[in-house]
């Protein structure tokens, strides 16, 4: 009853006019002041806390979720302001399926409602010039809330200066089995290729054998009719007849494979045709026309990280800087792809629906001071390596 009755009153007290507008300009002057250093790229935050806030107060768990929307519009504020261009939070996780549909229904209500108006009432993506992209596995998302997303997702799309990624739903491993699937389509189709213009047309091309094949048997004709029979040696003579008849049925065959029957106005006769034999994975030309058709597509050796980071959601530089609140210390498969070697991660005791910029400031002040030493640090590496090389 105490802690109820001090908080009603501290409440009272910052409701005041004159304290509101002293702490307004306490405010601007503290965030002015962050933009004297160097402030991150990229921040993500996971929200976490909202219901243990709720049963704390004695409230329903849809108001703390309510009032975990609250302190994300107190959160971008100090975010936008101080020059930080990408903001990640996750919003609601593919495992929070598992919590009673009540909450859930809520959750997707709550979701489907507030950024239709944050992004349509509100002035803060207006002045900062913020985008809202919604990331996730959409198919599990119900219709109606799409809709309402994707309203909000296009209210913003001019905006350019700042970007919010609302990852709903969301879990890391599902992004980078998003992410390998998609480059497993991309390696799988053959790039296109312009297509080359033919210099000969395929008819052309057919009457020009055939022609050139006609006058080269009739050519072979007319030299077995003016050649005299040998006298001297009748098995040389009928091995070379033999050889010419065989060399002669050679041609004939390939000619009749390529080639279709001569007309009826020619004096030769017309070859037969031998049909071709059907491709099947145990015929040889099979298995070169599927080594000729795999030769096109893509060299997997060319995947690389980049590859797979374009095909995840989230489409923003890797975060420096990651906040936890509610005092648990774990990533929960959040953005297990973008953390990496200089990702900072914070985990604070208070809860979401508290975190405000007296918690958020010095988390900021500490990330400059760590940069600054950093770069003294590289500073120092360089001067000493300069001296080395000039002696």
């Amino acid at each position: 009853m105490a802690t109820t009755d001090g908080a009603s009153l501290r409440r009272w007290f910052l409701s005041l006019p004159p304290v509101e507008y002293l702490l307004q300009h306490v405010r601007e002057l503290l965030i002015g002041s962050l933009k004297c250093g160097p402030i991150p790229n990229h921040i993500a935050f996971v929200m976490d806390g909202n219901r243990r806030w709720a049963r704390d107060h004695k409230l329903e768990t849809v108001e703390g979720h309510n009032m975990g929307f609250e302190a994300l519009a107190r959160v971008l504020e100090v975010c936008y302001k101080s020059g930080v261009k990408y903001v990640t939070i996750y919003a609601f996780s593919i495992e929070n399926f598992k919590r009673s549909k009540y909450e859930v229904d809520g959750l997707m209500d709550m979701a489907k409602t507030r950024l239709v108006q944050m992004s349509q009432h509100g002035e803060l993506f207006d002045r900062y010039g913020a985008s809202v992209r919604v990331l996730g596995d959409r198919s599990l998302v119900r219709a109606d809330v799409l809709e309402q997303v994707d309203r909000a997702v296009d209210m913003t799309r001019e905006n350019d200066r700042a970007v919010l990624n609302v990852c709903f739903p969301y879990t890391g491993r599902e992004e980078i089995t998003h992410s390998i699937r998609e480059t497993v389509k991309e390696y799988s189709v053959p790039p296109e290729r312009p297509k080359e213009k033919r210099a000969f047309s395929e008819s052309q091309i057919q009457r020009h054998l055939r022609t050139r094949q006609l006058a080269s048997v009739a050519e072979e004709g007319e030299q077995q009719y003016l050649t005299p029979p040998n006298t001297t040696g009748g098995l040389s003579n009928a091995s070379d007849a033999d050889s010419t008849e065989a060399s002669e049925q050679e041609d004939l065959d390939s000619s009749s494979v390529l080639q279709p029957a001569s007309s009826q106005t020619s004096n030769c006769a017309s070859p037969t045709l031998k049909p071709t034999t059907p491709l099947s994975p145990d015929n040889s030309s099979w298995r070169l026309k599927s080594a000729a058709s795999s030769s096109h597509l893509p060299d997997p050796e060319t995947i690389t990280t980049d590859t797979l980071t374009k095909n995840t959601y989230i489409d923003a530089p890797p975060p420096e800087l990651l906040i936890r609140t509610s005092g648990v210390n774990r990533l929960s498969d959040f953005m297990l792809w973008q953390c990496h070697e200089t990702t900072e991660i914070k985990f604070l005791d208070c809860m979401w629906p508290e975190f405000d910029l007296w918690h958020f400031l010095p988390v900021l002040v500490e990330w400059q001071w760590r940069q600054r030493h950093k770069q003294r640090q590289e500073g120092r590496v360089e001067g000493s390596t300069d001296g080395i090389k000039s002696a």
